[in-house]
């Protein structure tokens, strides 16, 4: 059986998808000790769209990350040696609030600039967790104003990527714990 690390991952992004916007923002920790976190701001992609409203929730200008953010590439190899630093000898597992759209970035960005994802083609999303611990069956009730009533954290979501990661990580314990312990794995 391969070891793994559960990773949490926030990005904040200029637009939707990889194709209309740029990851801005990459913020990551380990789900079991939040404290033990990465983050890296990123330079926009030359000739990608920028939606101004996304900036208004993210607050990372343009002009801030062209002289303050790193290059896309140098970002990426960055978290790959973190995560090889933090998860040696474990595959390390993506877990996202809403994982889906994280890790298209993460993936986009890694596949484009290094020729491959740590993460694999998967990632846990917190999301469906919820919604299979507790029988929900409407997307909408999988909001965090919703999930935060039923497991309440100390961190709040910030849309600051590491911060958010932290607040994604807590949950995630919260989560995946086990409420009775007789139960098989």
């Amino acid at each position: 059986m391969t070891k793994e690390t559960l990773i949490s991952i926030d990005i904040e992004a200029s637009g939707p998808s990889p194709s209309t916007g740029s990851m801005v923002a990459i913020g990551a920790c380990l789900v079991f000790d939040p404290e033990v976190g990465f983050y890296r701001e990123i330079r926009p992609l030359p000739d990608t769209p920028w939606d101004p409203e996304t900036e208004t929730i993210h607050r990372l200008a343009p002009a801030y990350l062209e002289e303050h953010g790193l290059d896309p590439s140098a970002a990426m190899a960055d978290l790959v040696a973190w995560l090889k630093d933090v998860s040696p000898e474990a595959q390390p597992i993506f877990v996202g609030f809403n994982a889906a759209f994280d890790w298209m970035f993460v993936a986009d960005y890694c596949h484009r600039f290094l020729s491959h994802n740590p993460f694999g083609i998967s990632a846990l999303d917190l999301k469906g967790v919820y919604m299979g611990r507790h029988g929900i069956t409407r997307w909408d009730a999988t909001r965090y104003s919703e999930i935060s009533r039923t497991y309440r954290t100390r961190r709040q979501m910030t849309h600051h990527a590491l911060d958010d990661a932290r607040a994604q990580a807590e949950l995630a314990q919260l989560l995946l714990a086990r409420p009775d312990a007789a139960t098989p794995e």
